[in-house]
């Protein structure tokens, strides 16, 4: 990845830009309002967190961010581009090559080693087989599952699944993660070792981290936290980060 950008372009240009966003779902009984009216920032080498009560609309708005969602109004841009003038398969091809996922559910793939479900978005992406190995190899090492490389992912316990799907979301080395509780399924040992990996990529690489949670030792570990409440953003908190876990060591 380039270098961040100096200060001053941080400061004109946010990375994620998301303008008065509302989204409905219409069911026989008419429009169900889900957003109204949403609208945040996330720059360069920031991570922000979402929180608020169940059915508050969090999830839809990480679909929205994630081009999963179309919203009913409202404005995103990011990385200086208009997203939703973009068709779908234009849509498609920045999902592919800016986004990673990571979902609360892991979603991995059925009858797979840890490498394969891994291996998929790279071959997605395009990436050449030789640069496969050695980016999966590094990045399972990032959240501590090198030894699981070709065991079967659905041997996993809960809490590896998760960790796979974390890495599975770093392997593109996209811009842009979106984290549907990403930690939900962790223990607080390996939740510090993943947000741990988080901090030090939004520190050193030019990209964003949006992440749901209802964790607040986990939302104390961003930059800003955004409270969603019935549909409508009801606060902003921006803090300075809690410092990484350095001298953390977890066993596998």
């Amino acid at each position: 990845m380039s270098s961040p950008p100096s200060a001053p372009s941080l400061a004109k240009s946010p990375l994620i830009e998301v303008s008065e966003v509302s989204h409905e779902y219409h069911n026989g009984a008419g429009a169900i309002p889900v957003l109204k009216g949403v609208s945040l920032t996330v720059g360069y080498n920031e991570m922000a967190a979402v929180m608020g009560p169940s059915g508050c609309g969090k999830s839809t708005l990480l679909s929205i961010l994630g081009l999963l969602l179309v919203p009913s109004r409202g404005s995103y841009r990011a990385l200086g581009r208009d997203l939703l003038t973009l068709n779908r398969s234009q849509q498609a091809e920045f999902r592919r090559k800016c986004i990673g996922f990571v979902f609360q559910s892991c979603n991995l793939i059925e009858n797979t080693t840890v490498y394969e479900n891994l291996e998929f978005p790279l071959i997605y992406a395009g990436v050449r087989r030789s640069e496969r190995a050695p980016r999966i190899r590094e990045t399972l090492s990032r959240v501590n599952l090198l030894h699981r490389l070709h065991h079967p992912s659905n041997l996993l316990s809960g809490g590896e699944q998760q960790r796979v799907a974390v890495a599975r979301a770093l392997v593109n080395r996209p811009q842009i993660i979106l984290a549907d509780e990403p930690t939900g399924q962790l223990d607080r040992e390996h939740s510090q070792l993943v947000m741990d990996h988080f901090q030090q990529l939004v520190e050193e690489e030019n990209i964003a981290v949006v992440l749901v949670t209802h964790d607040p030792q986990v939302a104390a570990r961003c930059h800003r936290v955004y409270f969603l409440e019935d549909g409508l953003l009801t606060s902003e908190r921006t803090l300075n980060p809690l410092p990484p876990h350095s001298s953390l060591r977890c066993n596998p």
